[in-house]
C-alpha cells in the first residue's frame, strides 16, 4: 500500500529544461507557485531529465520559492545511464546495482534540496536487474527516510512481479492515453489493481495533437462534439478518459501554459459518460468495441 497522498494529476517536469522549455530560475519557482494554486502538488523528475541538470534547476527554484516541503510531493526515478557531457558513459545502459540505486537517490535529494523522496521509481527495466539487490538498496533508502514509496517505471507485470517478491511496489509509471491504450487489455492494470500499485500515465494525451494520422482524424472529429457537449477543452476530456479507469491512473502532464495547467483539475470534476468514453476508444481504434 502507497503511504504518500500524490495529487490527482502530477506536473511533469521532463520538458522544464534545457531539453524543451529552458525555463529560468525565476520562471521555474513561478511555474510552480501556479502548479500549486491549482491544486498539482505532486512533480514528478528523473535523474537524467535536462541531460541531468533539471532536478538541479528546480531544486534551486524551489529553494528561492520558500515554500514549505511538506506542500508538495517530489518524484524522481534512476536506472537509464545515457550519453552525455555530464557523465562519463560510452554506451547508453542501465545499472540497478545497490551502490548506484543509493548514490542516484542522494544525488537527486542533494539536486532538488530535500531530505527525502515522496516515491522513488525504477526508470525502465534492465536484463541484468538482481531483484534481491534491488530490494537491499530500497530497503535501506526507507530505513534511513530518503525515500517513502518505492515503485517502478515502464516495467511489465511480471518484470514487477519479480520485483514485489521481494520487496513492496506502490507505483508503475507506464504510457496510458486514449492513443495509447495497451495496459489496459494486455493485463497490466489487472495485475497492479489486485496488488494494489497505483499507475501513474506519462503521455496521457498520446499522439491526438502530435500526429496528423487517421486516427487522430477521427478523435479529433469526436472530440469537437464531446468539446461543446462539456464545455471543456479537448485536453481536459482526453485526461478525464484517462482518470476514468477503475486502476486509479495519475496522469502526468508536462504543460508549462498557464491557463492549461488552470484547467487541468477540471477533468478530475468531469465524469465522462460512459458511452462518451467507449466512443473515444473506438474512435482510436477506428472500429467498434469487440
Amino acid at each position: 500500500m502507497n503511504k504518500t497522498t500524490l495529487s490527482p494529476i502530477i506536473a511533469g517536469t521532463m520538458n522544464w529544461g534545457v531539453w524543451d522549455k529552458n525555463l529560468t530560475s525565476k520562471e521555474m519557482e513561478n511555474m510552480i507557485h501556479v502548479c500549486l494554486e491549482n491544486k498539482i502538488t505532486t512533480f514528478d523528475h528523473a535523474d537524467i531529465y535536462g541531460s541531468y541538470t533539471t532536478e538541479a534547476d528546480f531544486g534551486k527554484a524551489f529553494s528561492s520559492s520558500k515554500i514549505a516541503r511538506e506542500k508538495m510531493q517530489l518524484i524522481s526515478k534512476c536506472g537509464i545511464k545515457m550519453l552525455s557531457e555530464n557523465r562519463d558513459n560510452t554506451v547508453k545502459h542501465y545499472d540497478y546495482s545497490k551502490p548506484h540505486i543509493i548514490k542516484s537517490v542522494e544525488q537527486s535529494l542533494k539536486n532538488l534540496q530535500t531530505d527525502y523522496l515522496d516515491v522513488f521509481l525504477l526508470h525502465r527495466p534492465s536484463p541484468l536487474m538482481q531483484a534481491d539487490e534491488i530490494a537491499e538498496a530500497v530497503e535501506k533508502l526507507k530505513s534511513e527516510g530518503k525515500i517513502i514509496d518505492f515503485g517502478l517505471s515502464n516495467f511489465t507485470s511480471s518484470q514487477t512481479e519479480l520485483i514485489r517478491q521481494k520487496t513492496e511496489i506502490s507505483y508503475n509509471q507506464v504510457q496510458f492515453s486514449a492513443t495509447n491504450f495497451e495496459p489496459m487489455l494486455d493485463g497490466s492494470f489487472d495485475y497492479m489493481q489486485m496488488h494494489e500499485i497505483r499507475p501513474m500515465s506519462w503521455n496521457p494525451l498520446g499522439c491526438v495533437f502530435r500526429k496528423d494520422i487517421p486516427q487522430t482524424h477521427r478523435l479529433k472529429k469526436l472530440l469537437a462534439t464531446l468539446v461543446s457537449k462539456y464545455h471543456l477543452g479537448s485536453d481536459t476530456i482526453l485526461l478525464s478518459w484517462v482518470l476514468k479507469h477503475p486502476a486509479k491512473v495519475m496522469p502526468i502532464a508536462g504543460t508549462v501554459n498557464v491557463a492549461r495547467i488552470q484547467s487541468l483539475m477540471k477533468a478530475v470534476e468531469l465524469d465522462l459518460d460512459k458511452e462518451d468514453w467507449f466512443a473515444i476508444w473506438s474512435e482510436s481504434m477506428g472500429k467498434d468495441v469487440p
